[in-house]
């Protein structure tokens, strides 16, 4: 059957349009574009400042990677706190768009309560020397290694160095802070030193003046008291609780603190 001059010319625009566009379109698709070459670029520049951040002995078990300016952290540390810093410095690092922290904590496997009763020992003398042991009432929780503080400090100051120290102790895998800082206030401090003049003034309570890491615990927020810690007696508690009760320009006294030996509970 004879083929017609159109159907053999279409056929051969029809090769020619495959034969100049074809091999053209597929070279530009694999040509590197100047933005592609400028992250590469860039990414390189940030690997290297990053390596320059992390060159200390701290960090030597860290890996990284950077893929068009997001920067991923892999490998493990000794402490908690040396990979919140790395987490640190690879965001101070020029050009860094985002950092995802997977550095795992090596060092001991500690059992949690033993972990809590370890941390717990050294927060109750944190601070101890600048005149705000008292006014801190700080709660720990330990759960695989992951840290919870909570409860009310005096100042940043105060909340701060107990996140320090839980966050430099071998062992401890993470830290949640949920601490509440006690808002600035001349009123609450004034209602402060007086409730620790009322309080430790007491002969029979004059004893837990004497140990700092055992004191009997003064919260102040917007004139309300909250005492906490732990008494020898339902005596010396009720005593505190008065004596609590007799400072001027107080609004209400939550009587917490709780009796050696007693089951743990709440009385105002």
């Amino acid at each position: 059957m004879p083929v017609s001059k159109s159907v053999k010319i279409a056929g051969l625009l029809g090769l020619s349009i495959v034969l100049m566009f074809g091999p053209a379109a597929s070279g530009r698709a694999q040509a590197p574009t100047a933005e592609a070459a400028g992250d590469s670029a860039n990414d390189a520049q940030i690997q290297a400042n990053l390596t320059k951040a992390l060159s200390n002995k701290r960090f030597k078990g860290i890996t990284t990677a950077v893929q068009g300016g997001m920067v991923t952290l892999r490998g493990t540390v000794d402490l908690y706190s040396d990979k919140e810093d790395a987490d640190k410095r690879a965001h101070r690092v020029k050009n860094v768009k985002s950092v995802q922290n997977l550095i795992e904590i090596g060092g001991p496997v500690i059992e949690d309560a033993t972990l809590r009763n370890k941390l717990a020992e050294k927060l109750v003398y944190d601070r101890v020397g600048y005149g705000t042991t008292a006014f801190n009432a700080l709660t720990i929780a330990v759960k695989n290694g992951v840290v919870s503080l909570g409860g009310t400090a005096y100042g940043p100051v105060d909340r701060d160095s107990a996140v320090s120290l839980v966050s430099n102790y071998p062992g401890v895998k993470d830290v949640i802070d949920n601490i509440n800082v006690a808002p600035v206030s001349p009123m609450d401090d004034r209602i402060r030193l007086a409730e620790a003049r009322a309080i430790y003034g007491a002969p029979q309570l004059n004893k837990y003046a004497l140990d700092p890491a055992k004191p009997i615990r003064i919260t102040v927020i917007n004139g309300n008291v909250t005492l906490s810690g732990v008494v020898d007696t339902q005596s010396d508690k009720e005593i505190a609780g008065l004596r609590a009760n007799s400072v001027g320009g107080v609004f209400k006294v939550t009587n917490n603190l709780q009796v050696a030996g007693a089951p743990a509970q709440s009385e105002k």
